[in-house]
């Protein structure tokens, strides 16, 4: 796959002349056709890469129980422009304005939220031990951070013992205002976002070819 020059300056570090597209069209079973769109830097690192099925989308939701290691191995494609959810556990990652687009499986995912949820506790820890070392120690603060530990753990054994068994599930939800994600299995759900919901969901990053000031 060749690199194309892009003539924007970088979002980022906002060097110019160091932008490149490399575009890559291929089939992707039950999706269909698409081309993966990466735009890169060349002085700062800064990627972008997204999905754009060949046919138009329209704005839709889709979601999976996960309750087996078969399900745990659904494929997922997820647009830069997906909110992800697990209802269950009250969690969410939406698009920012640097998301990127990825192709994964269930467990991929689940795992992406794992490692947020342990970089989260061992903040929350070193917390935990600053207010222990301080004299006398601020007890209300340490009864809150100690709740917030136990609720994140339990969190965390919740992710990692789901499909183990038929009695433990969650569920994973792709809202994407633009139709460009999917979990492919056969017992995936897909349904129509109504009108609140597309006022809410974010839209993540403007496509980088498309954001020089001199087009707008």
């Amino acid at each position: 796959m060749e690199e194309q020059p892009v003539n924007i300056p970088c979002p980022i570090c906002h060097v110019e002349g160091e932008v490149y597209m490399i575009a890559h069209v291929d089939e992707i079973p039950y999706f269909g056709e698409h081309t993966q769109v990466t735009v890169l830097c060349h002085s700062c690192g800064w990627r972008q890469t997204d999905f754009i099925p060949a046919e138009g989308k329209k704005p839709g939701g889709w979601s999976l129980v996960v309750n087996s290691p078969e399900t745990l191995s659904a494929r997922v494609i997820r647009s830069s422009s997906c909110t992800v959810k697990v209802p269950e556990l009250d969690l969410e990652v939406a698009p920012g304005s640097n998301a990127t687009g990825y192709v994964s499986n269930v467990e991929g995912v689940l795992n992406r939220f794992i490692d947020i949820i342990q970089m989260v506790l061992r903040d929350l820890r070193s917390e935990v031990e600053r207010i222990n070392e301080t004299a006398p120690a601020d007890e209300a603060t340490l009864e809150e951070a100690m709740t917030s530990v136990m609720t994140l753990m339990n969190m965390l054994e919740q992710i990692t013992t789901v499909g183990e068994d038929n009695e433990t599930s969650l569920t994973l939800e792709l809202l994407d205002p633009h139709g460009h994600s999917m979990i492919i299995h056969e017992d995936a759900l897909h349904r129509e976002l109504d009108e609140e919901e597309l006022l809410a969901l974010p839209v993540g990053p403007d496509p980088a070819v498309f954001s020089s000031d001199d087009e707008a």
